[in-house]
């Protein structure tokens, strides 16, 4: 029989010849196919799961991170998602869930962060015994900052269970000597002076009074000692130990206490410390400086009799230079103040911080103008800034998202230049590249020819189709995302045009001017998916986000802006110090500022740089289903 190929024409013979060595190479590697098939959900889930845990949406997280393990993974993806689980579950107090998490990770792939967390939740379960030694063998270095707190505060619940007493205030001492989470350390030490109050011996007080000198546990032992020498008729000891406790320049949980026992004493009252504030309470800004006041002034309500006792002492700058820096050295010299908040606007910050530099005085400007903090060592500054969204935006879309190439769109003024040169720097500073930049004219209402020119067409050729091509395929646009340093009003002008002129899939970013109600109202669904960062969102999830915006609309009847947020920060911000170890004294808490991490502040999460300027987490908006949503 001649073979079918010799029937055949030469070039049908080659034909079916590919084809049957098609067939026998995909019969081959059908198996290996089919298994990277059966893989690829699963790591998608995965991927998926960590997508959503970096953004903060633990719920979405959770059930991607469950269907990948009940796929039988690899040992790695299993260890990465079990600590992932482990992680939100510890987060959530569902700490019989961590344990079950950690048992998914085989000995080989656990690390420091493993045995803390397991360590952590065995002493929550009531386990102390075995979770301590998993606890205490862990090294520092091998932990991160939040890790190294996280370890201690759980060695300190570990010990007061224990009941060993002395130990557990030496971790909470620990705690206190580092960067901590305000409101942990607040737990903290009530739990402390709940120990020194009920549990410690006239013996261990001496002995936690002597270890812990000068510190808030300290103070806190020597107040039980100078009752208890009172109580005895020891009138002259308790004197001596309640002026030695008062004179130090650390505020403690029992500080006012402290005072009252001193009153009755000495018969006479201690004038409360004051601090100064300097904002735009009449003229042009006035309804500003108003704003921040009302914040303020909630936060000293709330916080005052917690924490340290003060006096706000308020002088009005008018926007001016000259008046500002007055009125810093006459807080400074008459009054005697510890710290002055603000001024708020740009020209009278700058008088004050360089007056205030010059007392020697720590000034925290609201201001948004650069260079404040620079003045010298005595000036700090929180405020929403431009380099902070920059900043926000870019590790949000490189980062998180994977992005690496942006556009942008701005108008043609001083805002608009600051944030593209702002952008451009943090998104090159991450591997990202700035591909292209269009300007428009601040009062412009069409912007065809920026957006042609952005895609990379002539704005001057004939009109032709924009959102397709010829062959009926979406254009390729020379960027994944599109940046626009603009407010709201604006964008309800741009957005639809961009859809128009087929600028579509692509990342849409934005400041804080997005963060307003018109922008849903004018954009529409132009704008689903975009994302801009903000200073204060008073929808926010966070619950001390939500207690601040109730409280204030129960006392003025409306919601709170950015501008009350600011102020209640600043207030805030400077009693947390004077409770948790901020010293008494103007040096003291200059020093403290410095130190300042990580304050869950309403107005974003905020630690001062060593040059004096914040590092604020700011909040990451999204248009979704037509709402504005906190994403991170």
């Amino acid at each position: 029989m001649i073979p079918l190929t010799n029937r055949l024409s030469p070039r049908l013979a080659r034909s079916v010849g590919l084809v049957w060595l098609l067939l026998v190479l995909l019969a081959l590697s059908g198996q290996p196919a089919q298994r990277a098939a059966a893989l690829e959900p699963a790591n998608s889930a995965l991927e998926q799961g960590l997508r959503h845990y970096r953004a903060g949406d633990n719920d979405r997280a959770v059930p991607l991170l469950l269907d990948y393990l009940a796929d039988r993974p690899d040992p790695a993806g299993e260890a990465q998602a079990a600590l992932l689980l482990a992680r939100i579950y510890h987060q959530r107090g569902r700490y019989d869930f961590v344990l079950h998490y950690l048992r998914r990770i085989a000995e080989p792939a656990r690390d420091g962060e493993s045995d803390l967390l397991e360590g952590s939740a065995l002493v929550r379960l009531g386990r102390s015994s075995e979770g301590l030694p998993l606890l205490l063998r862990l090294k520092e270095e091998d932990l991160s900052t939040a890790q190294q707190g996280q370890r201690l505060a759980a060695l300190a619940e570990g010990h007061f269970a224990e009941q060993r007493w002395l130990q557990a205030l030496y971790f909470i001492h620990a705690y206190l000597d580092r960067p901590a989470d305000p409101l942990q350390a607040t737990e903290l030490l009530d739990k402390a002076e709940e120990v020194i109050r009920d549990r410690l011996s006239a013996a261990q007080l001496a002995e936690a009074a002597f270890m812990f000198a000068g510190s808030p546990i300290g103070q806190a032992a020597g107040l039980r000692q100078a009752l208890h020498s009172l109580e005895a008729g020891h009138e002259g000891q308790a004197r001596q130990l309640v002026e030695q406790i008062l004179s130090q320049p650390q505020g403690f949980p029992g500080r006012p206490e402290a005072v009252r026992l001193r009153e009755q004493l000495f018969g006479t009252a201690i004038e409360r410390p004051v601090l100064g504030v300097i904002l735009p309470l009449s003229g042009r800004y006035a309804a500003f400086g108003q704003a921040v006041r009302r914040g303020m002034e909630l936060a000293l309500e709330e916080f005052e009799s917690e924490a340290f006792p003060v006096r706000l002492v308020f002088r009005d700058s008018g926007g001016d230079a000259r008046r500002s820096a007055r009125a810093v050295s006459e807080l400074a010299n008459a009054e005697g103040v510890l710290a002055i908040l603000g001024p708020l606007t740009g020209a009278a910050a700058e008088g004050a911080a360089a007056r205030a530099q010059l007392e020697r005085l720590p000034l925290l400007a609201l201001s948004q103008r650069d260079g404040l903090a620079e003045t010298g060592a005595y000036v700090f500054r929180n405020s929403l800034t431009s380099g902070l969204q920059a900043r926000a935006l870019a590790r949000y879309a490189v980062e998180e998202r994977g992005l690496r190439t942006f556009a942008v769109l701005a108008p043609d003024n001083r805002l608009g230049e600051d944030m593209i040169n702002r952008f451009r720097a943090e998104i090159e500073s991450r591997g990202g590249q700035l591909v292209a930049v269009r300007r428009y004219a601040p009062q412009a209402t069409d912007f065809r020819r920026q957006i042609l020119l952005l895609k990379g067409e002539n704005p001057d050729a004939p009109q032709q189709a924009t959102e397709e091509d010829s062959d009926g395929e979406p254009l390729e646009l020379p960027f994944e995302a599109l940046f626009i340093p603009d407010y709201a009003e604006k964008i309800g002008l741009i957005a639809p045009q961009l859809t128009f002129y087929g600028v579509r899939d692509v990342a849409l970013l934005g400041i804080n001017g997005w963060n307003d109600p018109r922008l849903l109202e004018t954009a529409g669904g132009h704008v689903e998916g975009a994302v801009f960062a903000d200073g204060f969102y008073r929808y926010s999830p966070y619950p001390f986000v939500q207690a601040f915006v109730n409280r204030y609309f129960e006392r003025h009847g409306e919601e709170p802006t950015i501008l009350e947020a600011q102020g209640y920060d600043a207030v805030g911000i400077l009693l947390s110090q004077l409770r948790l170890g901020g010293a008494v004294s103007r040096d003291g808490l200059r020093e403290a500022l410095s130190r300042l991490q990580n304050y869950p502040g309403v107005a974003g999460s905020t630690s001062f740089d060593g040059q004096g300027d914040a590092r604020k987490e700011l909040f990451l908006l999204q248009v979704q289903k037509g709402a504005i949503v906190q994403i991170n």
